[in-house]
């Protein structure tokens, strides 16, 4: 492989340089490695139509064939940290049930980001409003759940595409900053002042709601 990129562990790295040996168990390993946090992505972005027709499990699956198929490429030529780019690949599979289950349904703009020139599931206003309310709130207070949720939604609604996604990413995804900007396609300082910002304006709704 060419030189290590800097989202990479030293044990990533290591487990890569392997994998280039032609050891059929390393990709494995690298894929269990990281399959908590792929799981967190694909639940954060899953259409809810999907919940109890689609199992996580599943996505994951059909990832790691696909991530089988495309390592090699991979190999020669690594544009970006693994962990990232097993997260593209995962998205792409998360955005192709979307529209092999959902049809015409799953093309809603609202539903997909564009990150260079490639659409990926979004982790919409209804799902952030969801985790948020999660942290804020009980289960036992339903009622101020439902009142709540609908406020946060149209505020979050409001906010830059972008903005939601530095939020998704770093507090929800639980990415650094540099993963972050990877994801993103853009500079690490650029993600830094998003993230700051999001942040901001993301105080400022929830002091309102």
């Amino acid at each position: 492989m060419s030189e290590p990129l800097k989202g990479n562990s030293p044990e990533t790295e290591a487990l890569l340089r392997h994998a280039g040996q032609d050891d059929p168990d390393v990709l494995g390993d690298l894929f269990s490695r990281h399959t908590d946090r792929l799981k967190r992505m694909v639940r954060l972005r899953m259409d809810r139509r999907l919940q109890g027709r689609v199992d996580v499990a599943d996505v994951l699956q059909e990832s790691f064939l696909e991530a089988l198929k495309c390592f090699p490429e991979y190999q020669r030529k690594p544009t970006m940290s693994f962990f990232v780019w097993l997260r593209c690949i995962t998205s792409r599979q998360l955005l192709d049930i979307h529209r092999r289950h959902l049809g015409a349904k799953a093309r809603d703009a609202r539903r997909e980001i564009s990150i260079d020139q490639e659409a990926f599931p979004e982790a919409t206003s209804a799902a952030l409003a969801a985790q948020l309310l999660g942290c804020l709130t009980s289960p036992t207070e339903a009622a101020v759940r439902a009142e709540r949720r609908a406020r946060l939604q149209v505020a979050l609604e409001n906010m830059d595409p972008i903005d939601r996604e530095i939020l998704a990413l770093r507090h929800f995804e639980q990415l650094s900053n540099v993963e972050a900007a990877e994801v993103l396609g853009i500079q690490n300082s650029a993600a830094s002042k998003r993230h700051l910002r999001a942040l901001q304006r993301l105080r400022q709704i929830l002091k309102a709601v």
